[in-house]
């Protein structure tokens, strides 16, 4: 396991990540968010070893992380940092080889990252010749080929297709296993469908942690009541609810003293109902709530 403790790191006096702690459990994904300036990119190159921390520390299964334990790890920058002139097998080949991989064991696992991307017809062409999708691509490849004991992934997602997101989202799932894998993200949407964890950095804070279902049902109990063909705004006046939003037939309430079984007998009594659902809150709204 990877264990975030209390890391720390100031520029000039400044400081840009305080006291951040959390875990990064094998085999889930952990999704880290936060608005820009918030101290991700930091945090992730302080986790490489990268930049030095201020004070904190990275433990690896509850013992400091040892350089030789970090260079197993595979780290996809938010600057993307392949060689654009250098042949797309040729280069991926050679980044496992510096992690001691035989020279046939790299090009087996290179096509092997390439086939899963539809570029294997494309292994011998040079990186910039290729769509800036699909050199995004080839940087995740860059990161998987050594088949890494964790992964660190900055914005791995940044301006792919539906199509490719699909496929990489299936690569890592795949390749987590059971290994930590971090990745930073500004599309909540995907974090929400993608992650097991949620971290929420704040102006260089944790603000919010744990288990995306978790975190989703911390808001207030919320229901959405669908009538049957009547209109639904006298909802408005029942007592001990807070009306979120009326459309027609259907109200979007929170419950504010009384208790799910109570509103649905209180609203039955008036008119029948069609559906009587819980909402969570979708991570959106949790993130705007938690930054404020």
């Amino acid at each position: 396991m990877l264990d975030i403790a209390a890391l720390s790191r100031s520029y000039d006096g400044v400081l840009v990540v305080d006291d951040v702690s959390f875990q990064v459990v094998p085999g889930r994904l952990t999704g880290f968010v936060g608005a820009n300036g918030a101290g991700k990119t930091t945090t992730m190159r302080m986790i490489l070893g990268v930049l030095a921390p201020t004070s904190g520390e990275v433990r690896w299964d509850g013992q400091p992380i040892t350089a030789t334990r970090r260079r197993r790890f595979g780290y996809m920058p938010e600057e993307r940092g392949l060689y654009p002139r250098m042949k797309i097998r040729d280069q991926l080949v050679f980044l496992a080889r510096l992690h001691g991989i035989s020279r046939e064991d790299a090009t087996t696992r290179a096509m092997e990252l390439l086939e899963h991307f539809d570029l294997a017809d494309r292994a011998g062409d040079l990186l910039d010749s290729l769509s800036l999708g699909n050199q995004q691509r080839v940087q995740i490849a860059a990161a998987l080929v050594h088949r890494p004991d964790a992964l660190v992934l900055d914005e791995p997602f940044s301006g792919l297709d539906p199509v490719a997101v699909d496929a990489m989202a299936a690569l890592l799932a795949a390749e987590a296993g059971d290994k930590p894998l971090l990745f930073s993200s500004h599309q909540l949407d995907l974090v929400e469908r993608l992650c097991d964890d949620l971290v929420i950095l704040s102006q260089g804070k944790v603000v919010a942690a744990g288990a995306v279902d978790e975190l989703r049902g911390r808001g207030p109990d919320r229901y959405r009541i669908r009538l049957d063909g009547a209109d639904a705004a006298w909802i408005r006046d029942l007592r001990g609810i807070e009306v979120r939003d009326v459309d027609g037939s259907t109200a979007l309430v929170d419950l504010a003293g009384v208790t799910a079984s109570e509103l649905l007998s209180t609203v039955v009594a008036r008119e029948p109902v069609a559906e009587f659902t819980p909402v969570r809150q979708p991570l959106s709204a949790i993130f705007r709530e938690v930054i404020r």
